[in-house]
């Protein structure tokens, strides 16, 4: 039995929602109050017992390597200035078994294309999707979750939740035999149908756990939806010869990929932080004339 110790980051995309900040920054970049999208990512994998993060970038996404990568001079400094705290963070960002491959995508060609890229890293193993820009608040986190289930049934695993019948045009749309709690054995996906197409109100967010066959199917697959090569796709073939299951996910969901979920996850973070709550609770209250987290009537 192959235990998951292999993640997937698909973080070549233009990040067009978010200009002009995503310009010369890669989207995955953009901060959550003082850590970036992807490295919420990366703490997620190796929460999970990930050792391997594969990171699929363009030619514009050098700065996530260099987030990620040794900054001698920076450590200098702060180790000069007695900012032990700021040191320590920086050097502990990730543990020092977890290794970061970097692998160049030369054309966005979706997200199908950009899981293809990654098969000489991940070779004959079973591995994760994360997307850094659906950032889910969840202990333990997804990752985790999907892993264990991925433990125990040995077959591919799709995080979902549900959505409002209006936005099935914007997710890939599952449908599926209930199996146990949260747990759907899939019968059927497909990428963003209209609402009266789809086949249920449960849709797929950016946690995927699957088996290196993907690969093959990947390959096969025509481009479907945009011209591009579809993950749903390579999915549904698969969902002839192995089993794929369908997870509701436990956990709150912030589509930083949007504006709108990436100011809410921004406030609600800080909420949270340990230097900031505090404070940040006391100006929301004081701007707004609401307690934080208190349903107003």
């Amino acid at each position: 039995m192959k235990r998951v110790t292999k993640a997937v980051f698909p973080a070549a995309g233009m990040g067009t929602r978010f200009l002009p900040a995503t310009k010369a920054n890669p989207k995955e970049m953009l901060p959550i109050v003082d850590k970036p999208l992807i490295q919420y990512a990366a703490e997620e994998a190796v929460a999970a017992g990930i050792t391997d993060l594969i990171f699929i970038i363009g030619r514009t996404k050098r700065a996530i390597a260099d987030h990620f990568d040794k900054a001698y001079e920076l450590e200098v400094e702060l180790e000069m200035k007695g900012k032990l705290r700021a040191l320590e963070q920086l050097r502990n960002m990730l543990p020092p078994h977890v290794n970061c491959i970097y692998i160049r995508q030369a054309e966005a060609l979706g997200l199908g294309h950009a899981v293809l890229c990654a098969e000489p890293a991940v070779n004959d193993e079973p591995f994760v999707v994360i997307l850094a820009d659906d950032l889910i608040d969840a202990d333990p986190g997804v990752t985790r979750q999907m892993c264990d289930l991925y433990d125990y049934y040995q077959c591919s695993v799709v995080g979902v939740q549900p959505v409002a019948p209006e936005d099935t045009v914007s997710y890939g749309i599952v449908a599926g035999e209930h199996m146990a709690d949260r747990l759907l054995r899939m019968t059927h996906i497909v990428e963003k149908p209209k609402p009266a197409d789809a086949p249920s109100n449960l849709g797929v967010v950016g946690r995927y756990v699957l088996t290196p066959r993907i690969f093959d199917h990947l390959r096969r697959i025509e481009r479907g939806a945009g011209g591009e090569l579809q993950l749903t796709d390579a999915i549904q073939s698969l969902l002839r010869e192995q089993q794929v299951l369908a997870y509701e996910y436990q956990g709150t969901r912030y589509d930083c990929g949007s504006k709108l979920g990436y100011l809410e996850a921004t406030v609600e973070y800080a909420l949270k932080h340990p230097e900031l709550a505090e404070e940040f609770a006391a100006f929301i209250q004081k701007r707004f004339c609401v307690t934080p987290g208190v349903a107003q009537g």
